[in-house]
């Protein structure tokens, strides 16, 4: 059973850290003794109003500046904190409650009035409120003159979170992790201060209802760094605040690299502060990402991880082999892989492709009410990634794709995947980015459709682009349609929104029937 152990931990660290700058959000700026006050008041702000271990409260936050403490606190009551995307639609909403099943609701004032009201009293359920005016207590009030404290001794119950996946193909599912989890980021921060790293000043842009937005967040926190946060991403805000924070630490996703090195600011700005600049949760164009190489240099960091397995591995000082531009690079801290054949057991020789497994004590628990989905993905500690591709002699990952994206196409039944047509179509200096589904093909069974976003004033042509797919893969991998639009549909987390772009194609285009002889 997990126990608030690792909170009772992370709160002697911010005691050691005292009046070190821990969080900047906005115009608030935190010490880590304040970060310590406040996650102690919170938490007894939250007894005192009826809250006990073991309730699972919905989180419904925004980004407030508390939002760390409010984390913090609950789990060291021993709730289970069920967090909810603000990204979800009422279809997604509704499915995700009614599987996590919320015995309370803690929400953002400021930012859910409306539906945070509208669920409590849709649910029957009591809430606790981020701010006054709310439809309960503001757990953030002032204790009142000669309140009790709470007391550290007294934390009991089994802290845990729940997450929405960001899955593109339906509907996310809520994701388990328990205490274990923070524990193992402790463990990490005390690696990283072992290996005397530079004192971080990390800049997220992750909101904390996606794993990673988590992890990262907390992992700086627990090893004295300074958390700068910002709740949506704007180039030219984030840039000049990279240079006015001296930021030297970031995470984002691909698309927002490519805004930044696109921005006309980015030569006016002093970044030279920046130490490590992460990309990750969708593949990046091989094209853009040299050009950042170039424009930043060695700092740049490709990651790979998951919701069920948030840190699979790190490519530091990409860029620096050319063979391996498009790796993520070789397995990250306590992690284990292993590449697998279809029936998922035969493990692979290097080099060969198959479905990437990972072990690692930061493996998610499981699925909530979803038994069947937990065991097919997670077995004997092992997580299927669902994600396609190989490990080279060195250990460095190389993803081809998903395997649910397989295309299965020509008399011959090829297997080709989404990823490596992309990667080659990226490569054009037209093509701003690219998605490819699968489709289907009155004489190939299914054929593969590529949407394609290219730049200004671009000229390329189908036939040209077929003619690259062709030469760099072969005419099995080549495209037989190909469709130019203003951009490509995303979810939450930055990745291309495969179910919509399936959905879009369904709809415009009449499917092709097969005859029986």
């Amino acid at each position: 059973m997990s126990s608030p152990d690792y909170v009772v931990r992370a709160l002697e660290l911010f005691a050691e850290y005292g009046d070190r700058e821990a969080l900047v959000n906005g115009e608030t700026r935190l010490t880590y003794a304040d970060l310590h006050a406040a996650t102690l008041d919170i938490a007894a702000n939250l007894v005192d109003s009826g809250l006990r271990p073991g309730t699972t409260v919905g989180m419904l936050l925004g980004y407030p500046p508390h939002a760390h403490a409010i984390q913090l606190a609950l789990h060291l009551i021993g709730c289970r904190t069920a967090w909810v995307s603000n990204a979800s639609t009422p279809v997604e909403l509704t499915a995700y409650l009614e599987q996590v099943r919320p015995e309370a609701l803690l929400y953002e004032v400021a930012v859910h009035e409306r539906i945070g009201q509208e669920l409590v009293d849709r649910l029957g359920i009591p809430a606790y409120c981020v701010g006054p005016g709310g439809a309960g207590p503001d757990i953030l009030a002032p204790r009142p003159e000669g309140a009790e404290p709470f007391d550290v001794d007294d934390a009991t119950g089994t802290p845990e979170s729940v997450f929405q996946t960001s899955g593109t193909t339906g509907i996310p599912k809520p994701l388990l992790h328990t205490a274990n989890l923070y524990e193992q980021l402790i463990t990490l921060a005390e690696h990283i201060l072992a290996a005397d790293e530079p004192r971080y000043r990390h800049l997220s842009i992750t909101p904390m209802w996606f794993v990673a937005g988590q992890t990262s967040a907390f992992l700086y926190l627990f090893t004295g760094g300074t958390l700068l946060v910002s709740r949506f991403f704007r180039a030219t805000e984030f840039l000049e605040l990279l240079e006015r924070e001296q930021v030297n630490s970031t995470f984002i996703t691909p698309l927002m690299l490519y805004e930044i090195l696109d921005h006309p600011d980015i030569d006016k700005r002093d970044l030279s502060a920046m130490a490590v600049l992460s990309v990750g949760t969708a593949a990046t164009n091989p094209v853009r990402l040299r050009e950042a190489v170039d424009r930043f240099g060695p700092v740049v960091r490709i990651t790979y991880g998951l919701s069920e397995s948030p840190f699979i591995s790190a490519y530091p000082g990409v860029g620096t082999d050319p063979d391996r531009i498009g790796s993520c690079g070789p397995a990250y801290g306590d992690v284990r892989l292993q590449i697998r054949g279809e029936d998922g057991t035969t493990v692979l020789p290097v080099g060969e492709t198959g479905e990437l497994w990972v072990a690692s004590l930061l493996n998610f628990a499981g699925y909530v009410g979803n038994p069947e989905q937990t065991a097919a993905t997670l077995v004997d500690g092992w997580v299927r990634t669902g994600d396609l591709g190989h490990v080279d002699d060195d250990g460095y990952i190389h993803l081809t794709g998903r395997a649910s994206d397989m295309i299965i196409t020509t008399y011959g039944s090829h297997h080709i995947f989404p990823r490596a047509i992309e990667d080659v179509l990226t490569t054009h200096p037209q093509v701003r980015a690219a998605a490819v589904i699968g489709v289907p093909h009155q004489e190939l069974g299914e054929a593969a459709h590529a949407y394609l976003v290219l730049t200004e004033d671009a000229t390329v042509t189908e036939e040209e682009l077929s003619a690259l797919v062709k030469e760099k893969l072969s005419w099995v991998w080549t495209p037989r349609s190909f469709e130019f639009v203003d951009d490509l549909p995303r979810t939450g987390s930055g990745k291309t929104n495969t179910r919509q772009l399936r959905e879009k194609y369904a709809a415009e285009h009449v499917l092709v029937e097969s005859t029986a002889d």
